[in-house]
């Protein structure tokens, strides 16, 4: 789906493609390819690398094409990980600049909303992508404090569970915060490669730099404290789970005990010899009492040792 947006009060939508408008396309259909390819003539290697989902930030250009890659976070509805993170293409040359998402994010859209706020409009490219980058750096924090709830819901349900399904949460937590950390480091290298790039030394917003530098910062170091965080809980309650499992094995040696008393003393006397209790009428009663006094001495031996 493809919308083209130009400046305004903000970034507001227009009908069709006017020079130096924005191109912004999210799960590009096999038209919409044909339209960059033929109509805008973008360079096709470049598309197929955004389509790749494990493709690295990084900043290219060719035959006068600028080319720039960086992953955005996004919810993930197909998979059992809550989050993940895909890449983000900017292409522009001359009057055209395009972005390309193969999924269906809230950044985009979120930030076409705050440019209308906040009054922003595409003047300078490498300053439009750092506004994009400060924004996906923000979106990176708010699913970060989604985690933060998920782990702590994680926590309440593990303190009442031995379940292997209750760890397997964390596990997925975990691997989100590892695509989270990937995706930081390579968005903080890439911001850094567009900073020092020679057509940008006197025409970068320094401020719009620093921003982004310092959200990004902060993105990573939440995601590696809650990474930190996340490991040293799953160790605690891997043992947790151990522990517990420790003492219902205990619990149940200490009942099959105290079962086995009467089953032995009933055998002994059952056994087809004189125990001179074979003509006592009282016989069964006085083997029944034995069985359960010494079961009884049993039960308040274990108590004591606090088997129970």
């Amino acid at each position: 789906m493809k919308s083209f947006l130009k400046n305004g009060q903000g970034l507001i939508k227009c009908d069709k493609w006017e020079p130096n408008c924005w191109v912004n396309i999210e799960r590009p259909t096999e038209d919409d390819k044909k339209y960059l390819l033929n109509e805008l003539h973008i360079p096709e290697a470049f598309y197929n690398d955004i389509k790749d989902i494990d493709e690295r930030p990084r900043i290219e250009i060719e035959d006068g094409w600028v080319f720039i890659l960086f992953r955005i976070p996004f919810k993930n509805q197909k998979t059992n990980n809550p989050f993940e993170t895909g890449p983000v293409g900017i292409i522009f040359k001359d009057d055209v600049f395009v972005s390309i998402c193969f999924y269906k994010t809230e950044l985009i859209p979120d930030f076409i909303q705050f440019s209308k706020r906040k009054n922003i409009i595409k003047q300078n490219n490498y300053d439009f992508i750092l506004q994009l980058l400060l924004s996906s750096s923000v979106w990176f924090l708010k699913y970060l404090k989604q985690i933060n709830q998920q782990i702590k819901s994680a926590e309440n349900t593990l303190e009442k569970s031995i379940r292997n399904e209750d760890l397997q949460t964390l596990f997925k937590i975990e691997k989100c915060l590892v695509y989270f950390t990937t995706s930081l480091r390579g968005n903080a290298i890439l911001v850094h490669r567009v900073k020092n790039l020679r057509v940008n030394k006197n025409t970068l917003d320094e401020d719009l730099i620093e921003d982004v530098e310092i959200e990004l910062r902060q993105a990573l170091e939440t995601t590696n404290i809650y990474n930190d965080i996340l490991t040293g809980m799953m160790d605690a309650y891997a043992s947790v789970i151990s522990n517990n499992l420790n003492v219902i094995m205990k619990q149940l040696t200490s009942i099959s005990i105290i079962l086995m008393i009467p089953t032995l003393v009933a055998s002994l006397y059952g056994m087809n010899v004189p125990n001179s209790l074979q003509d006592n009428i009282f016989g069964f009663w006085i083997v029944l009492i034995i069985s359960f006094i010494i079961s009884l001495l049993g039960v308040f031996l274990f108590w004591k040792r606090r088997w129970f």
